[in-house]
């Protein structure tokens, strides 16, 4: 699979093909998940029982508990049955999930289309493959391909999904972002390479109580305060942009310019923790950075920033952000043992599920009761108690260590 390859320090023809395709899977499946984040709110009241705010929430939210419950079982599910067959069956229930979500016409069965959506949780198995297929020196860039598209996936539905919306109505956007999800199952058949041919994972091997290990946990800590972080900030930046005189149908122009130069700014960091084999001053650098922008938004008073400030602090979250989305993946790939990679990935991924769960709970708590300052100041301390675990972190070896945790 890797005898392709030209020089070490240039991905072969089948990494870059396994990288951009993944990338293309995923970025499918999140732009059919981000293109209703943006408009449902502004749909509900027209379902019956859509009024109610809390079943609202608990429609946005359904998608993420059953992601939350599911990524370890269909990460084992992968490790033990292959990557490909666990995809497709995840696609597909995802596409369900849509279609029953397109048909809503009260609030409860578009609860029950989010949450059949989650269920196909395969997040943490594209990741799995994605490590498969991948050298360990490339291995970042591939998470960064990843988690980059996963951010401009977010960013086109912010301008795509208002459009949509009056075009096709609630009910044409879910089922469009099922034949998104289709498309996907095709993609993954047509372009992904094969996985090398592994042996099953013996029971011993594959036990959480290895992938539970100290390094894993830290990453894992890391990938639930990111997207707890991630889910608050967003509870009170749309309205913080309207107060600073941004009007909502503009926030694109400020969020997918910065997106897209975000993606730029985090690339030389990426190639240097790839090429150099230093993730750990580069992940304790983007936690740094991630802090200071929490802390200047806590700082900032009662008002806030103006939008040019906001840009400016938006633009570092999202360089920490991007550069955080591709190293932790990797080195939780690097870290687990192979016979166990999926059922580690589908732990980090629960975790990253969590975070986006709690961050709306706390989030929102924090903006009622106590306000934005407040707010950003607790998520700053949660970056730096996150900081103090990094700093303890044992970097893993480079390729072709037995047993890359203690390398």
């Amino acid at each position: 699979m890797l005898a392709d390859r030209v020089s070490p320090d240039r991905m072969s023809p089948t990494e870059l093909r396994a990288g951009v395709s993944l990338a293309g899977v995923f970025g499918l499946r999140m732009l059919g998940l981000f293109l209703i984040l943006p408009v449902f709110a502004v749909h509900a009241p027209q379902l019956e029982g859509g009024d109610n705010l809390v079943l609202v929430g608990i429609a946005l939210g359904a998608y993420g508990l059953t992601q939350a419950m599911l990524q370890i079982p269909f990460g084992l599910a992968s490790d033990r049955w292959g990557r490909k067959p666990v995809i497709y069956f995840g696609l597909v229930l995802f596409a369900a999930g849509s279609l029953l979500a397109a048909a809503a016409g009260e609030i409860w069965t578009a609860i029950a289309g989010r949450a059949l959506q989650g269920a196909g949780a395969i997040s943490s198995v594209v990741v799995a493959l994605a490590a498969d297929l991948t050298s360990e020196r490339h291995r970042t860039k591939v998470m960064a391909m990843i988690g980059s598209m996963i951010s401009l996936a977010f960013a086109l539905s912010l301008v795509g999904a208002p459009l949509l919306y009056q075009a096709i109505g609630m009910g044409g956007l879910f089922a469009a972002i099922g034949a998104l999800s289709l498309a996907a199952v095709w993609v993954v058949a047509v372009a992904v390479p094969e996985p090398p041919r592994r042996a099953p994972a013996a029971r011993g091997e594959a036990g959480l109580a290895v992938v539970l290990q100290p390094e894993l946990l830290r990453l894992n800590l890391g990938i639930f305060v990111l997207h707890l972080v991630q889910m608050a900030m967003f509870v009170v930046l749309p309205t913080m942009l309207v107060g600073a005189g941004l009007a909502l149908e503009r926030h694109w122009v400020l969020y997918l310019p910065v997106v897209l130069a975000s993606f730029a700014i985090m690339l030389p960091a990426v190639f240097y923790a790839d090429r150099r084999n230093r993730p750990k001053p580069v992940l304790v650098g983007a936690v740094v950075l991630l802090a200071l922008v929490l802390a200047a938004l806590s700082a900032s008073g009662a008002r806030g920033p103006g939008v040019a400030a906001l840009a400016a602090l938006l633009l570092a979250f999202f360089v920490a952000f991007n550069v955080l989305e591709a190293l932790l993946p990797s080195l939780v790939s690097r870290i687990a043992p192979v016979a166990a990679r999926g059922a580690a990935i589908g732990v980090y991924n629960t975790a990253q599920t969590l975070g986006l769960f709690f961050g709306g709970l706390a989030g929102g708590w924090l903006a009622k009761h106590h306000g934005a300052g407040v707010l950003f100041g607790t998520c700053a301390v949660l970056a730096l108690g996150w900081l103090a675990v990094a700093l303890g972190m044992r970097p893993p070896g480079r390729a072709g260590a037995v047993n890359p945790a203690h390398g």
